[in-house]
């Protein structure tokens, strides 16, 4: 791993962490401000079209057992009038929503026809480890012949063009979402349209009557080059060999255009009824805190019934919800009530100028509505005890050295395929105490989690429910417990700020 970190060293951690010094935390006055997000801001070069102007576009769905997607590079029209050129899962952005049902195995096979090496995770999947998507388990490109993608790591798979991912769907229904993994180059392989959503249903959430009108809505910020391309901070443009990005975006790079499924500040016509709206943030590292605001002021709540993991017991209403990347949350806004023909916004408080606005809804018409929010929404979610812990494990990620260059450390140390961190047997219920130095999205592979606390208090109201990713806010520590079944193997934990992850904030999970 010596050799790959030193291919690093070009990074710099410069000014983009502002308050945070290498290897340990900042000031407690510093911290106290909690900056909105960690990361550089990347302007766009070509002018930017008026909000809630373009219509929300829905991606395609799809089904069944078996499933085709050829991974391709496309030209679309994402800015009116401008062509971008997009890496893709089947010709779109985001890729098709896959719909599939609980406990029915879906097998889904990749074509790659990008000009680099791909790896497909379904992340919140409870997945076995031959399929989940290990960073240097490869599907190669046509012409690249065998390889190990320099990475040391006896253990990797690749494969020459195509791959089959089985996934079992053994799992509570909840949306998830697939995007690429590849070893140092998740980043931007995210950033150029490697992502879509993965619905999973079953008949006993069917049964509740929960509103029919239901959005897939995923948020992801981007920037724009003069010519119309997707702009990002590569060393290497061609994502081909040299890792990581230039020095003002080493702690994350944040667009300056909100996208909501591939479209710029869209406008969606709506009924006058209750919809269930399925939010993914997809960003790299933008932190968003959602609020749904009519043009005269006035607030609509926002009625969460799910988390990462599916349903909540309860529902809980939410004035602003906070997402952080990769996080995704099961929301139901009621329309009834709005006057016809007025506007209701979606606005991120946590944004300046643009990156204030999300998308717009527009009330058209009335409707009749028979669906509920019923008092009990599931009865399954685990629940798991601290006495039923076998383990306490602490982990800090924090910036720090690699090498000869500076990245992002989790326990100290930079990721290394090579290296096991963690050890435990299938079955075992652990509590994990984690700890940050700036935002931290923390993500593990194959489990859901309950969040036990936050900073040695309750857990925060959007912590609720089963989850697979807690957001840690600068200087916070939370807990979290879970029990680690499914399957045994080889899966990670990392953070899921993408630029973190690709600069060495992952570690290896193995449960025997």
């Amino acid at each position: 791993m010596r050799e790959r970190m030193s291919r690093r060293q070009v990074l710099g951690i410069g000014g983009a962490l502002g308050v945070v010094a290498l290897g340990g935390l900042s000031s407690a006055a510093a911290l106290s401000r909690r900056p909105a997000s960690t990361g550089a801001v990347l302007r766009s070069a070509v002018p930017l079209p008026p909000a809630f102007q373009v219509p929300l576009p829905l991606p395609p769905v799809v089904s069944g057992a078996a499933i085709e997607i050829v991974q391709r590079e496309v030209t679309a029209e994402i800015l009116p009038g401008v062509p971008t050129r997009l890496w893709t899962y089947g010709g779109t952005f985001p890729g098709p929503t896959i719909e599939s049902r609980r406990g029915q195995a879906v097998t889904v096979a990749h074509r790659n026809e990008l000009p680099v090496p791909t790896v497909v995770h379904l992340h919140g999947g409870r997945t076995p480890a031959e399929s989940d998507g290990y960073p240097t388990d490869l599907v190669l490109p046509a012409g690249w012949g065998h390889m190990n993608h320099g990475m040391h790591d006896p253990r990797a798979v690749t494969s020459e063009v195509t791959r089959s991912y089985t996934f079992p769907l053994d799992q509570r229904p909840t949306m998830l979402w697939y995007h690429d993994h590849r070893m140092d180059f998740t980043a931007p392989a995210i950033w150029r349209g490697l992502a879509g959503m993965h619905i999973v249903r079953d008949s006993t959430e069917e049964s509740l009557g929960l509103p029919s009108r239901e959005l897939p809505l995923m948020i992801a910020d981007r920037a724009f080059a003069a010519d119309g391309s997707l702009a990002y901070p590569s060393i290497d443009p061609t994502l081909q060999s040299q890792p990581g990005v230039q020095k003002p975006y080493f702690a994350g790079v944040l667009g300056d255009v909100i996208l909501v499924n591939g479209a710029p500040w869209p406008m969606h016509e709506v009924d006058g009824a209750r919809y269930r709206l399925r939010i993914l943030n997809a960003s790299n590292a933008r932190h968003y805190d959602l609020e749904a605001v009519l043009d005269d002021g006035r607030r609509l709540d926002l009625v969460q019934i799910g988390a990462d993991q599916g349903l909540l017991r309860t529902s809980v209403v939410h004035r602003n919800l906070p997402i952080a990347p990769a996080e995704r949350y099961d929301v139901i806004v009621d329309f009834a009530d709005v006057p016809i023909g007025s506007r209701v916004r979606i606005m991120n408080r946590l944004g300046s100028g643009r990156t204030r606005e999300v998308m717009a809804f527009s009330v058209v018409r009335k409707a009749a509505d028979s669906s509920r929010i019923p008092e009990v929404l599931s009865d399954d979610l685990p629940q798991w005890q601290r006495s039923e812990a076998v383990r306490v494990r602490d982990f800090s990620f924090r910036a720090g050295q690699m090498g000869d260059g500076h990245g992002w450390l989790i326990g100290g140390q930079p990721f290394a395929p090579d290296r096991t961190d963690v050890t435990t047997r299938l079955g075992d219920v652990e509590i994990w105490r984690l700890v940050a130095d700036v935002h931290h999205p923390v993500h593990l592979h194959l489990v859901g989690f309950r969040v036990l606390s936050r900073g040695g208090r309750a857990p925060l109201p959007h912590d609720a429910g089963l989850k697979d990713t807690v957001s840690l806010r600068p200087g916070e520590s939370a807990e979290i417990i879970t029990r680690f079944d499914g399957y045994r193997g080889r899966y990670l934990f990392h953070c899921h700020n993408a630029e973190h992850e690709d600069m060495g904030m992952m570690a290896n999970l193995e449960i025997t």
